[in-house]
């Protein structure tokens, strides 16, 4: 049979057009079950198992894996696997999601006596609401669709679509009941673009020690060039005895002061210094540090310890390095 480019564009806009329609219709079946599902979840001391078969039990990988990052602790346990021995991984704390459109798939339903026998709590998400699966729940989420986007009616699709995104409105109830944060997200996903931006910090980035290039006030421009070029940074604090920060001087300052004409040999740090430059403490996040350097169009800040003296710096090649930027 030929491939007709024509047709697999329309089969394709009707997928979508049935799977957007099965994801609107779960609004409609939404009622106070929804809301007593999240209540008990929120109660429980122990875990939230996923279990599901075939396509099913993929949503359920992923819903387990959502909860988990949003501050909900989840696992998936494969019904399968639980019959041969995966059950001990359930308790009585944990609380039971079990996903079926049909709510009878075989390997699921066998074990629907023992979860209750542990006295682990339901939560059904199915299509099936006079189901075994629904018979045995305590709370049942339906999740069931007019038709599958199959153009036989055949394999998971408008279902599975259905089932993933009431588990993402699950995971979102729950994070807001929770009072998570961006910064509890970004403390599960530390590898992440994310993690890095909120959990990084001037300190972890910054030049500290010999690597921070400063001069007193009375040394010789010559003194202070040496230094910019030695350390690398672009620039170089002007501090006194006292590690306290007085000015700055930069690549770009020596350049605007080159086209002035004056006679460099003659000039002390203190004369050419910029006073009052920008600062930022050594706690403060990396990204705060990134906001400050673009706001200001800088490209190196200076860095304070608790007592307000120079401890580091940082320009903005070592936050780009740092994949913050």
């Amino acid at each position: 049979m030929p491939f007709d480019p024509a047709e697999a564009l329309r089969l394709a806009h009707e997928t979508l057009d049935i799977e957007a329609a099965a994801v609107l219709g779960l609004k409609r079946q939404l009622d106070d079950g929804f809301a007593r599902a999240v209540q008990l979840v929120l109660q429980a001391t122990g875990r939230v198992v996923v279990m599901g078969m075939g396509k099913s039990g993929h949503v359920g990988r992923k819903i387990a894996a959502t909860l988990a990052s949003t501050g909900t602790p989840a696992m998936f346990v494969h019904p399968a696997e639980a019959s041969h021995g995966d059950l001990g991984m359930i308790q009585a704390m944990d609380v039971v999601l079990a996903i079926s459109n049909s709510g009878e798939s075989a390997e699921l339903t066998s074990i629907l006596p023992l979860v209750k026998r542990l006295g682990a709590p339901l939560i059904a998400m199915t299509g099936g609401a006079g189901s075994a699966l629904a018979r045995y729940a305590d709370i049942v989420l339906n999740s069931s669709v007019e038709k599958e986007a199959c153009p036989l009616n055949l394999a998971p699709t408008a279902s599975t679509t259905a089932q993933l995104a009431l588990g993402d409105a699950l995971a979102v109830a729950l994070l807001d009941a929770r009072g998570f944060r961006a910064e509890d997200f970004a403390r599960s996903h530390p590898g992440g673009a994310l993690g890095r931006r909120l959990l990084t910090r001037v300190t972890d980035v910054m030049r500290e020690g010999t690597g921070v290039p400063s001069a007193a006030p009375e040394a010789s421009f010559s003194e202070l060039m040496r230094e910019i070029s030695e350390k690398g940074l672009g620039a170089a604090a002007i501090v006194d005895t006292d590690e306290r920060v007085l000015g700055i001087f930069t690549d770009g300052d020596l350049r605007r002061l080159v086209e002035t004409g004056r006679d460099l040999r003659t000039l002390t740090a203190r004369e050419v210094m910029r006073p009052q430059p920008r600062t930022i403490s050594q706690h403060a996040l990396a990204a705060e540090a990134a906001e400050i350097m673009e706001k200001n169009r800088i490209t190196v800040l200076l860095v304070l310890d608790d007592e307000g003296r120079l401890c580091g710096a940082l320009n903005s090649n070592d936050l780009m390095r740092a994949k913050v930027i």
